[in-house]
């Protein structure tokens, strides 16, 4: 009897079909979300907008600004460095509030939080130290120790960073950082003086883009070599070395990989771990862990993780990720 054995291609094609029409609602959703912010934030009246999330992205960028503004007025020789941020924090912080870079950073930095919070009341997991971090710093290979005591440490400052709302300069990527100075720059046009221009290089001269935290977890990421699957169990690795390993595996950038763990982004999350090289038992694992009511994606068990970083990559190409 001949066998007819297109029935399964199809039916493999409809649910990668499906999986590309998902993807591509989602990725929609996500252009829409740094205007929508921008314009929260710009609103005067914030009675009508107290969800913690905006409120945690305006605090960012305020300290940002303060800090900005303290180191100017250390240049310029003013008496009050409080006083002087002040007075002028509040119109600083709205020209940031203009930069899609620096807002799409602190939205991302802001959602993590929130996830490590609810992570630790449902599941209880440390939001600083975790299972596959102690294993790492106890590791007999001293400089993958050394990087995971370094990663340790820098999200504990994040940790108490994000109770304050605050935003360390030294912990900005250096486009960011760069970003900022030159949104300091704009924000004064012609009244930037040579202290201003000596403040900017002693900030320059200060910054340190890898002591930052991201990068810290990247580079632990990068060193785990086979056991990076402990880092993409977001029970074993924590949210923090979760999304870094996601990000470098599955060819995104860490804010995608971050917004992936929205409820309404499961189909980019399935695919960012597909691609990761986990196979379909494991993704429902994480994402279900993540969204206990989302819908398992069946196609999911015949797509190959080259496959899944190709659709992400199609999506990048498009203007996401």
């Amino acid at each position: 009897m001949k066998m007819h054995t297109s029935v399964p291609e199809v039916d493999r094609q409809n649910g990668v079909a499906a999986m590309r029409e998902e993807l591509a609602r989602g990725d929609a959703l996500l252009l829409r979300v740094t205007p929508i912010l921008e314009h929260l934030l710009a609103t005067p009246d914030h009675s009508l907008f107290s969800d913690e999330l905006v409120a945690r992205i305006r605090g960012m960028c305020h300290d940002l600004a303060w800090q900005i503004l303290r180191a100017q007025a250390e240049a310029t020789g003013e008496a009050g460095r409080e006083a002087f941020a002040d007075r002028h924090g509040e119109a600083l912080a709205q020209h940031f509030f203009s930069s899609p870079l620096i807002l799409s950073h602190c939205h991302a930095l802001a959602l993590e939080w929130q996830l490590a919070t609810r992570m630790e009341v449902q599941y209880g997991i440390d939001p600083v130290l975790t299972p596959a971090l102690q294993r790492l710093i106890a590791s007999s290979d001293s400089s993958q120790s050394s990087a995971a005591m370094a990663a340790l440490a820098a999200q504990a400052r994040f940790s108490q960073s994000q109770r304050r709302m605050e935003l360390p300069l030294a912990e900005l990527p250096g486009d960011l950082f760069h970003e900022l100075l030159m949104g300091w720059r704009a924000f004064n046009g012609e009244r930037r003086s040579d202290a201003m221009i000596r403040a900017e290089a002693k900030l320059r001269n200060a910054y340190d883009e890898s002591a930052g935290r991201l990068a810290l977890l990247a580079r632990l990421v990068a060193g785990m070599g086979e056991t990076v699957g402990d880092a993409l169990d977001i029970q074993q690795g924590g949210v923090a070395l979760f999304l870094s390993a996601l990000a470098a595996k599955s060819g995104q950038s860490r804010f995608m990989a971050v917004l992936s763990t929205n409820e309404r982004q499961t189909t980019r999350l399935a695919l960012g771990l597909r691609a990761a090289g986990l196979d379909a038992q494991a993704v429902s694992a994480q994402v279900l862990r993540l969204h206990p009511q989302a819908t398992p994606l069946a196609a999911l068990r015949e797509l190959t993780p080259s496959e899944a970083l190709a659709m992400l990559a199609d999506a990048g190409s498009l203007g996401v990720g």
